[in-house]
């Protein structure tokens, strides 16, 4: 039985870890060839041979605040695999000096803002030209659940960059919905990923604030988010486009949260 994407090509950004990892794996699973842009590239070396070498998978070694790198990487997808069909973009940092407004240095601001937000559009701008011409094409870029609310925890720049990640989807989506290009947002709620435990490890109290929030209890998984990102890159998605797609344990609904 054939993959939901069988035969497509993906550009995942941030693919060596947490979303972007499990995403990149769930591609593969379902058919498609996928290009990973990450700046871990020992990672990234492993991650090819893990999921069956270059004709399944290429490593690119990019730096998504470089519109020569990021152009270079969509590039790589179209002249290996022929094609641009999934662009993934999801590259993101969540620094602890990005903290409170009262806090947060004007160089932590600016240095989210490039990885969160200009990336997007950097990625974006990369990705359209070659959907364009083909006529089709699904982009999917992460914003968070805090870009529709307000964060539990202090986190200026992250929550205006995702802000802006799902105002620019919007936007993106209305504008070439007719040339058969899709423009979506997914907006996890708090994934069991590495940037997570790390704030666990270094903050508990903090941490312990996200969890609290969550009607269902628990963090999400990376795998729950790539099934997400998967139902957005394939045809069960083909009426959707502009969206903001809430993959939030329930957090987005709630006044209150039962404890």
């Amino acid at each position: 039985m054939a993959g939901r994407i069988e035969g497509r090509v993906a550009v995942v950004t941030g693919g060596c870890s947490g979303i972007g990892l499990a995403t990149v794996r769930r591609f593969v699973a379902e058919g498609a060839k996928v290009v990973v842009g990450d700046i871990a590239d020992e990672a990234g070396k492993v991650l090819v041979d893990e999921l069956g070498g270059p004709e399944v998978v290429t490593y690119v070694h990019v730096d998504v605040t470089s519109k020569e790198e990021v152009d270079a990487l969509f590039k790589t997808a179209k002249d290996t695999y022929g094609s641009v069909d999934i662009a993934f973009n999801n590259a993101g940092i969540s620094p602890p000096d990005d903290d409170s407004i009262l806090t947060t240095e004007l160089d932590a601001w600016r240095k989210v803002q490039e990885v969160n937000l200009t990336s997007v559009y950097l990625c974006c701008k990369a990705a359209l030209p070659y959907m364009i011409e083909q006529g089709k094409g699904s982009i999917i870029n992460t914003a968070s659940f805090v870009a529709v609310m307000g964060a539990a925890t202090s986190q200026i720049s992250y929550s205006a960059s995702k802000g802006g990640v799902l105002s620019m989807t919007r936007e993106l989506g209305v504008q070439f919905a007719r040339e058969g290009v899709r423009v979506n947002a997914l907006c996890p709620g708090p994934v069991n990923t590495p940037l997570l435990q790390e704030l666990f490890a270094k903050d508990p109290e903090r941490a312990a604030r996200r969890l609290v929030h969550i009607p269902m209890g628990r963090f999400g998984e990376p795998e729950e988010m790539a099934s997400a990102v998967l139902f957005l890159a394939s045809d069960d998605s083909s009426f959707m486009t502009a969206n903001t797609f809430l993959v939030d344990g329930g957090i987005s609904g709630a006044y209150v949260t039962p404890l």
